[in-house]
């Protein structure tokens, strides 16, 4: 008999799950069961070309039916097709400052960003590593190929995703302070979704799992527990 998990985690575009460190050591300190899912292509090596149904048939297969899951950032994106696709998966999902609301000029906007991170840091390894500890971004210059060209697949993918069709029980938790994804997004995401409940945090960046670890945990901690009464 398989372990009992009470929160299914599919991380955003990042090489590492290592900044999770601190957010799933809280959790699991407080008796629930966490089990944060290595996204294929990410912190799973693959010279594979991801598109969007891959990654939901890959997420169907880890997570079980009736199971509690969060993606944060494009594993929200990830969550959202699954459950648009198979509205009885999941029994409530969990965005953390989740991508999938589409904006004509995002693309352009993500892609010259994270290469203008990656440039100039690159050269210097301890700042390099210093800054996307601290943001949760990834150096985009440095992908692999492959990576590059799936990263374009998931931003194109939004234009397809019809967030009407997900109407599993939603909770939408999103920092002020995100500017990868902004407070704009969540509330639209917010306005789209049949079911959905949001909540604001004023010091939360894109990635609260780094600036806030003790907020989010706690967050989630009671949140988890309410779904569970």
């Amino acid at each position: 008999m398989s372990e009992r998990v009470d929160l299914y985690i599919i991380h955003g575009w990042s090489y590492t799950i290592e900044p999770w460190r601190m957010t799933l050591g809280i959790l699991r300190d407080s008796g629930l069961k966490v089990k944060i899912l290595k996204v294929p292509g990410l912190t799973e090596p693959s010279k594979k070309i991801y598109t969007i149904d891959d990654y939901v048939k890959w997420a169907d297969s880890e997570i079980p039916d009736g199971a509690i899951a969060l993606g944060h950032s494009n594993g929200g994106r990830i969550l959202l097709n699954l459950c648009a696709k198979k509205p009885n998966k999941l029994k409530y999902l969990i965005l953390l400052d989740a991508a999938g609301v589409y904006e004509p000029s995002a693309k352009k906007k993500i892609v010259a960003s994270l290469a203008k991170i990656g440039k100039p840091l690159k050269k210097i390894p301890v700042v390099n590593k210093a800054f996307h500890r601290l943001t949760g971004t990834t150096d985009y210059s440095r992908a692999p190929e492959n990576m590059k060209v799936t990263l374009s697949n998931m931003l194109e993918s939004d234009k397809n995703l019809k967030l009407s069709d997900v109407t599993t029980k939603t909770y939408l938790l999103w920092g002020k302070k995100d500017t990868v994804t902004p407070p704009r997004q969540a509330t639209k995401m917010y306005e789209s979704l049949p079911n959905a409940e949001l909540k604001f945090y004023a010091r939360w960046t894109h990635a609260p799992y780094i600036s806030n670890p003790e907020e989010l945990a706690k967050a989630l901690i009671n949140l988890v527990e309410r779904m569970k009464q």
